[in-house]
């Protein structure tokens, strides 16, 4: 199954250590006068901002000013108390674009509401429900009646928060699973729990004298160059519990169990089996700070980097999110002065609910919806109002009207044939200079993953297609920087040759817009050239790959080394004067807004209109997992209800203009491909035999099919199947056996 771990790219202000609590386990705390000053704090939050960390974790003690000193300084800064001066803090914080997550310990109602005007996130630890462990001693706010009331009131707030559990304390295995279904009650009432932590007890040595961020700071810059870090050998006090990786498997499963939905985060500072955590279900790292952990100073949290290596050993990737989760960036959960910050810096980690994550250009009105759909059903040109509100639509009723025009107009154009090629995918090379943030297949010519067919190895693939039964061999590649025109003329040249040999023809489907405008630019020929001599070294068909999203604006956040729309049409265009058909795609679902996703499809439609040459459009929804708009762009993979729901907006939004409508099963899977049938899709694409572009962004829905299973899609739907050649041409029928026609 695929699995992806969160983790906020952070930095810790301990703004205060002075605390009223006299924990045993805590060497944080100080009872001596302890507050950083505001030049201070202002030089870490600009020294954050330059290394672009999006949260600052305000750690403090507990109601600091109740030392005199401490009380003193803050009325001489102008502040009547402390919760004054964080919410200071966090305000300068936003200024610099800096989103506060701040765990101040017990506070009231009033407290919290304070704070949330400038917190995207707030937290405190529950520890636990035992209310006379010995580690408590001479705390009273420990108690967990208080402890809850707290976490309670900020759910009435609709504050995000987050909260956990101390493993290892002085309890019990029972009491820890309490602890956890205490906080699930609380959550039930509100819903405001966005992530549960089960943090393992580390004894720690006195730092008296010491500053613990410097000496956290120290750790973390050593870890993080050298990857070498000496834990400190302390023995475990009396009063404390051995903790075994078995029984911290067995609270990830109870916190999944009692908390479903709720991100479960395990440290990856305290123990070295966070690895084996994650493999039990733990959903996040926490925050991986940039100048180590304040709290345990000695345990240095590792590097993106190392934990991204790490994970990827077990296919798992990881991934940035802020400190408030996803489903909370809106706002009823945020202040608007907060939302106005994630707005402007961090806009694609808001899920995509139809709008909201910029401005667009127009109202959205889903009035428009229902004579959108009667109007695209019969063919009509929808407008830019009406097809950005198709493709915002979220309501069910409303998806379901659209699935049931797209999959009449599906009829009317294509008929009831779901229909497949046999072919092979061969990426020759994935050296590339491009650089786009939203592919994982790419590489930079000295990258370890970095490879070249030779021709030897490229023969014996056009020789497995052929044994295969293959008809269509489709060739794409990244961008080489040592290819010229004569390269791409050659493999096409090889594979003709080679299929020759085996007594078969092949038709080359190959070269994206991209690879085509790279052979114009390194051979000064215009397109028509180009596709001349291609066309004369055997090019059957254009992939019209490498769209994207044919809006510019959308292009440069994603890539902004990539041809412009213009160009790409302009190459589209003349693969189509050459007598080359081609295809069309989109690949949406990462950071593109519905009115850009509108445009695209305005772009493909005018194209067809003035050319017919595209054969069929081929929706791509983005895979995320080891990809770096994935990664750092907090990016989720689409729903298979999204996608559906797409797809249809997809066919109507192309009225009659293409004909085929095909599902991507490497992208969807064969069951949501299946189900697409009766969202307006007519085609499912190839057998493949190797698939290597979404493979390496993380999909895993295979790299093959034989026709058996596509044939065998189309009968679960109900329909007949047929093979085809890659223009359509109908070579073998597979009737649906008795007792399975569509209802």
């Amino acid at each position: 199954m695929r699995r992806r771990v969160t983790f906020s790219r952070n930095i810790t202000l301990s703004l205060s250590r002075t605390c009223r609590c006299f924990c045993k386990y805590c060497a944080f705390k100080t009872h001596r006068a302890h507050l950083h000053e505001p030049g201070e704090v202002l030089a870490l939050l600009d020294a954050a901002a330059r290394r672009h960390v999006k949260e600052l974790l305000v750690l403090t003690g507990e109601r600091p000013e109740v030392h005199p000193e401490v009380a003193e300084r803050l009325a001489a800064w102008g502040h009547a108390d402390f919760v004054s001066y964080v919410a200071w803090a966090c305000g300068q914080a936003l200024e610099r674009g800096l989103l506060p997550h701040t765990n101040l310990g017990v506070l009231d109602r009033d407290d919290l509401a304070r704070l949330r005007q400038v917190t995207a996130s707030q937290g405190l630890m529950l520890e636990s429900v035992v209310p006379d462990l010995v580690a408590h001693q001479g705390s009273p706010t420990k108690h967990p009646e208080r402890r809850l009331a707290t976490i309670r009131w900020a759910g009435e707030l609709r504050i995000p928060f987050t909260s956990g559990i101390l493993v290892g304390i002085g309890e019990r295995h029972h009491d820890r699973v309490a602890a956890l279904e205490a906080l699930a009650t609380v959550h039930a009432e509100h819903g405001h729990l966005q992530e549960v932590i089960l943090q393992n007890f580390v004894p720690h040595q006195a730092y008296y004298g010491r500053e613990v961020a410097d000496v956290a700071d120290e750790a973390a810059r050593r870890f993080w160059r050298t990857g070498l870090g000496e834990r400190p050998e302390v023995d475990l006090p009396a009063w404390a519990t051995g903790v075994s990786l078995a029984e911290m498997e067995d609270l990830v499963a109870a916190a999944r169990r009692l908390l479903p939905g709720v991100g479960v985060q395990v440290p990856p500072n305290l123990a070295d089996w966070w690895p084996a955590l994650v493999a039990a279900g733990a959903t996040d790292l926490g925050g991986l700070s940039a100048n180590g952990d304040h709290i345990s100073p000695e345990h240095p949290f590792p590097s993106p980097h190392q934990v991204r290596k790490r994970l990827a050993a077990e296919g798992v990737a990881l991934t940035e999110r802020l400190c408030a989760y996803p489903r909370y960036l809106d706002a009823e959960w945020l202040d608007q002065g907060v939302l106005d910050v994630v707005k402007a810096r961090y806009w694609s980690f808001i899920p995509r609910r139809g709008s909201g994550r910029q401005e667009p250009p127009f109202a959205i009105r889903s009035e428009l919806v229902g004579p959108a759909i009667e109007k695209a059903r019969d063919g009509g040109r929808l407008t830019a109002e009406e097809l950005t509100a198709l493709l915002s639509e979220t309501r069910p009723e409303a998806a379901e009207a659209m699935r049931v025009a797209a999959d009449e107009l599906r009829a009317e154009l294509a008929g009831d044939t779901v229909t497949f090629v046999v072919n092979r995918n061969i990426n020759v090379s994935n050296i590339c200079v491009v650089g786009c943030a939203f592919c994982g297949f790419g590489q930079g010519r000295r990258s370890p993953d970095a490879y070249e067919h030779t021709e030897e190895e490229f023969r014996r693939r056009v020789r497995e297609a052929v044994a295969f039964g293959a008809t269509e061999v489709c060739m794409q590649s990244g961008i080489h920087p040592d290819w010229g025109l004569a390269d791409y003329e050659r493999w096409l040249r090889v594979a003709h040759d080679e299929a020759a040999r085996a007594g078969a023809e092949l038709h080359l489907h190959a070269y994206s817009p991209m690879e085509v405008a790279h052979a114009c630019d390194v051979s000064g020929l215009g397109p028509d050239a180009v596709f001349a001599r291609l066309r004369e070294a055997g090019l059957g068909s254009t992939p019209g790959t490498a769209a994207e999203v044919l809006h510019d604006g959308v292009r440069e956040r994603i890539s902004p080394n990539k041809l412009p729309v213009a160009r790409w049409v302009e190459i589209i265009e003349a693969s189509h004067r050459a007598g080359l058909r081609s295809t069309s795609t989109v690949m949406f679902g990462h950071v593109e807004e519905p009115w850009e996703l509108a445009e695209h499809l305005r772009v493909v439609r005018e194209l067809q209109e003035r050319t017919g040459g595209i054969t069929e459009f081929v929706p791509l929804s983005f895979i995320p997992y080891h990809t770096l708009l994935g990664r750092t762009h907090g990016v989720q993979e689409l729903s298979r209800e999204d996608n559906l729901r797409s797809t249809a907006a997809f066919r109507l939004a192309l009225g009659r203009t293409i004909p085929n409508l095909q599902a991507s099963w490497v992208k969807l899977g064969l069951d949501t491909a299946t189900e697409s049938l009766r969202w307006g899709v007519n085609d499912l694409g190839g057998t493949l035999m190797e698939e290597s572009i979404s493979r390496m962004a993380g999909s895993t829905h295979g790299v093959r099919l034989d026709p058996e299973d596509l044939v065998g899609a189309a009968h679960a739907a109900g329909r007949p199947a047929a093979e085809r050649t890659t223009l359509y041409e109908i070579r073998r029928r597979f009737p649906v056996p008795a007792g399975r026609e569509a209802a």
